[in-house]
């Protein structure tokens, strides 16, 4: 087995070479965390759990040391340093680098294990956090404590849903179904309900277990299909439940040793589809066995008396275990290795109780008949070792004597000579060795009794006493005292006891029913007489003290005498603290390993040794303050001499004062029940507990008579206050009247001032404002004036724009006059030029006529046509020059005018037409038509030029006049109409 020591490295390898683990144990490594420094220490893993692929675990100490551990990559990682224990971890998140963790402070925190960094902090617990139970969808988390159970959402990391319950009730654990939506709440009266995740409604309960196999529920595990339920708890008996059917269907018994079941966890296999038929069982004696369900035969275990497992977490795939030890440890199983020679023939260890019918369950049902299981595990039992060495002792004829016989197979002598020899007994299995040593019975049924009790009332303020920096050590402390006092009056009146006590319970604080057993061992053997002048230090054990001192060391003796240093002082506060005040651990247990082994006097003998080999320093010491000192403080004291010297001691003592003639032989607490303790005055027991009764209850009396008489005084006190406070509230009163009425008489002669001042401003104001409505009056004439001035400039503006404008358009008028002219002169000339051609054709055909007279018809024809065209070719000049006109006319002439010379010039066309008609009807005339014809155009067109110029140049050169009629639109229509005219 390979052992890893964590030391201060924050990451590393877990094993340095290939682990191989035997077939015996299983084990893979063992992780251990211990300290260096100046105070080297060991501190323990309280919590496990696996990752969703199970390759990866988480580990958190009791200091808040949070590691994970890779297996399929040997590396180890310090995550988290939370500063305070963690009490529950769950590392199944949907996000796989995420895990949540449950502190002392009932908070939970989530942390991611890659950027070591806090992603989220829930509060809402006011007990302590025991379980975490995620989701298959890794998205809501139920946590659990003692008095609710509360659902978070992982992807706000908000609370959902919160349980609560009534106090008397209880919560045992509330989880999350696999591979379902259903949550499986139970509580400490048995009752077990399932309710839907989403909308919290109940779908059903379980029925009550059968009277004649009822216990009180603490564990439960669930297959990975979610189908079958387990239930255990203080019992050997545990409980199967169908799901589906919702009924119990069988019953296991597990072996006699087994007394109450710890933790329940299934074993996972990759072909069982999720119905495992392996459970782990871990039991108070801090074995975890394996059982098939069933065959219900035992197929393997880990963990043993000596190295008892106090919690465990199975990965999902079921190949490995990973177990916290009661040491503190840390083991990594292989499933692997555990199962493979699980075919060997073990004794049978397991009762069945047979399965039950489906039909119906009755308690008739239940108590079938009992058939034992063979069972199958890879190595012998320890039982089986001891059965075969004992067998070699009896065919050697080599009997020790009865005696001397241990439990479990151990031998007292044999384990006295290892002693000498070695001077302690190996730490491993230092717990077990005293086990057999003090032949422990462990009565658990008895415990329970004891500790269902309650805390006894004299230690109800233990923590003011003895102020336990650690809560859990404390109530450990409180537990097992109150159980002593349960168990025998006495001790709930022994002031030492806490003291006597506290090692053993800091020793064996995880398992309270050892450290009773052990310490109700030490007070009835150790601690023989010590109670028979109680309520004083037992005199007859210092004088017992006194005079082996006196024999062996009379000068030290003589010298505690000389300084009044009694046995009270040298010799009872080592025997009252069991010298765990002068020791360190190691020499302490080095101690018990020898005051174990031998006669109940070997601890006064001890006394004695102590205050030998401190001779030198005791000597020096004259004060009663330094022999306090020295007898309650840590001195540099070799342990291993004081042994030799208590040996010594044993041997050299004379039989008449040895405190072995005194003091009667060991003997063992007694099964099932723990023996009547009355070895003590029980007249002054019972006279002190009736004194204190009674002062208790004058003290009641007292009390109450104080408190009535305290109410009282408080009422009188209330009174009187009140009547003071009345009576200053009066006299406040009326001094604030008087300060009132003389703020009034103030204020109305300010006001009378100030009515008079107001007056003066108004007066002012008045002026003010006449002289200011006068300069408003002056600006307002000013401006009025300013406008009108403004107003003529801006006519005057606008008649010269207007003027300007005038001027721009009558130029632009006589520019399209002109332009006009010019186009007119031109269809002139193309008139004349076509006149010219038309006179040509007429000479032309006047010849031609003259020439032949054959072609007189065709050429009058000819003529004819001609002339038509020609009255045609003018009718469109005509009609070119009538719209000309025409346009002239709209732009500057009279309508009347432009008729008139349109009728002028149409009747002269009819005439020349009307003489064409007639000259072609007569052709002897035809010549003379066309000569006249030519003569009257020749003379309009003169007519015409003699007419135009002059008028056009006195229309032109007109001289401008400055004058009214230049603006006249009159005057310029009149002048317009004369141009077009001509």
């Amino acid at each position: 087995m390979q052992s890893t020591d964590l030391g201060n490295k924050e990451s590393g390898k877990i094993w340095h070479r290939k682990p191989s683990p035997a077939t015996r144990d299983g084990i893979i490594v063992n992780i251990i965390h211990n300290t260096s420094g100046y105070h080297p220490k060991v501190l323990r893993f309280l919590n496990v759990a696996f990752d969703g692929t199970g390759d990866c675990l988480i580990a958190g100490d009791h200091q808040g040391n949070i590691y994970v551990f890779d297996l399929h990559g040997n590396r180890f990682n310090l995550v988290q340093r939370t500063a305070q224990a963690s009490t529950a971890l769950a590392f199944n998140l949907r996000r796989k680098s995420e895990f949540l963790v449950a502190l002392a402070d009932y908070s939970i925190k989530c942390f991611d294990t890659v950027t070591k960094e806090l992603v989220s902090w829930m509060r809402g617990h006011e007990s302590s956090v025991f379980s975490i139970s995620v989701h298959a969808s890794g998205k809501y988390a139920i946590t659990t404590s003692s008095d609710t159970a509360q659902l978070w959402d992982l992807d706000t990391f908000q609370r959902k849903r919160k349980l609560n319950i009534r106090q008397s009730v209880g919560i045992q654990k509330v989880f999350f179904l696999p591979l379902s939506n259903t949550i499986l709440s139970c509580f400490k009266d048995n009752s077990i309900f399932a309710w839907e995740c989403d909308t919290l409604f109940c779908k059903y309960q379980l029925p009550a277990p059968p009277e004649s196999s009822s216990i009180l529920y603490k564990v439960f595990a669930v297959t990975r299909d979610g189908r079958i339920l387990a239930a255990g708890g203080k019992s050997n008996h545990l409980h199967l439940w169908c799901l589906e059917a919702r009924q119990l269907f069988r019953i296991i018994q597990m072996p006699t040793k087994v007394r109450a079941i710890r933790h329940l966890e299934f074993l996972p296999d990759s072909f069982d589809a999720g119905s495992n038929q392996v459970l782990g069982v871990l039991s108070q004696d801090g074995i975890m066995r394996f059982i098939n369900m069933q065959t219900c035969k035992l197929l393997f275990e880990i963990g043993s008396l000596d190295e008892g497992i106090s919690s465990s977490a199975i990965s999902p795939h079921g190949r490995y275990i990973a177990s916290i030890m009661e040491n503190g440890s840390l083991n990594i199983y292989s499933v692997q290795a555990l199962t493979q020679e699980i075919n060997k023939p073990p004794p049978p260890l397991v009762k069945v109780i047979e399965d039950l019918p489906k039909n119906k369950l009755s308690s008739s049902d239940l108590k079938m008949k009992v058939t034992s299981g063979r069972v199958q595990q890879p190595a012998k039992s320890r039982e089986s070792k001891m059965q075969t060495r004992i067998l070699k002792q009896d065919l050697t004829g080599d009997f020790e004597s009865k005696k001397n016989e241990l439990p479990d197979g151990l031998n007292k002598k044999r384990l006295q000579i290892l002693l000498k020899g070695y001077g302690e007994y190996p730490t491993k299995y230092r717990m077990f060795i005293w086990r057999s040593l003090l032949q422990l019975p462990e009565n658990h049924t008895a415990f329970s009794t004891l500790i269902d009790k309650g805390t006894h009332v004299a230690f109800l303020n233990l923590q003011k006493k003895y102020p336990i920096k650690s809560r859990k050590l404390l109530r450990v402390l409180q537990r097992t005292l109150s159980a002593l006092a349960h168990w025998s009056v006495i001790f709930s009146d022994t002031p030492y006891l806490p003291l006597l006590a506290f090692p053993f319970v800091k020793l064996f604080q995880n398992n309270q029913l050892i450290c009773f057993e052990v310490i109700a061992t030490l007070i009835i053997n150790w601690c023989q007489h010590w109670f028979e002048y109680f309520p004083n230090p037992p005199i007859n054990i210092l004088s017992m003290i006194e005079n082996v001192l006196a024999f062996h060391d009379e000068e030290l003796l003589q010298h505690f005498i000389d300084h009044d240093i009694t046995s009270q002082l040298y010799a009872w506060p080592l025997l009252e603290t069991v010298f765990s005040e002068v020791l360190t651990r190691e020499e302490w247990l080095k101690l018990f390993d020898n005051i174990f082994s031998n006669h109940p006097s070997f601890l006064l003998m001890t006394v004695v040794a102590y205050n030998i080999c401190s001779r030198t320093p005791l000597l020096s010491c004259n004060l009663k303050d330094d022999f306090e000192f020295f007898f309650h403080h840590r001195n540099n004291l070799d342990i291993n001499v004081v042994i030799r010297q208590v040996y010594h001691l044993m041997e050299t003592t004379p039989t008449d004062i040895h405190p072995d003639s005194m003091l009667n032989v060991f003997v063992a607490l007694t099964k099932g029940q723990y023996p009547v303790f009355n070895q003590y005055p029980k007249f002054i027991v019972d006279y002190q507990t009736q004194e204190r009764e009674r002062i208790r209850n004058d003290e009641l009396d007292y009390l109450r008579e104080r408190q009535t008489v305290e109410d009282m005084q408080a009422k009188v006190d209330q009174q009187r206050v009140e009547d003071e406070a009345w009576y200053q509230k009066q006299e406040l009163l009326r001094k604030a009247e008087e300060t009132r009425r003389e703020m009034l008489l103030q204020e109305e002669e300010k006001m009378i001032q100030q009515r008079q001042r107001l007056a003066a401003v108004k007066r002012e104001l008045k002026v003010k404002e006449m002289h200011l409505q006068d300069a408003a009056r002056r600006r307002f004439l000013k401006l009025q004036q300013d406008q009108q001035e403004m107003e003529l400039r801006r006519l005057d503006d606008e008649i010269g724009r207007k003027v300007y404008m005038r001027d721009r358009e009558i130029a632009a008028t006589a520019r399209d006059l002109e332009m006009r002219q010019l186009e007119l002169e031109s269809q002139k000339r193309l008139y004349e030029k076509n006149l010219t051609e038309n006179q040509e054709a007429v000479a032309k055909e006047m010849r031609a006529d003259a020439d032949a007279y054959r072609r007189k018809v065709d050429l009058e024809e000819h003529m004819f046509h001609k002339l038509t065209e020609a009255g045609e070719t003018r009718s469109q000049k005509t009609q070119k020059w009538k719209e000309a006109e025409g346009k002239e006319f709209r732009l500057r002439s009279a309508k009347k005018a432009s008729a008139l010379s349109d009728a002028s010039r149409k009747w002269f066309l009819e005439q020349e037409i009307n003489a064409a008609v007639e000259h072609a009807e007569n052709p002897c005339h035809k010549v003379t038509a066309v000569v006249s014809l030519r003569r009257d155009l020749d003379t309009d067109t003169h007519r015409e030029k003699m007419i135009r110029r002059p008028r056009r140049k006195t229309a032109i050169y007109k001289p401008r006049r400055e004058n009214a009629e230049e603006t006249n639109p009159v005057n310029t229509f009149i002048l317009a109409s004369s141009i077009v005219q001509e």
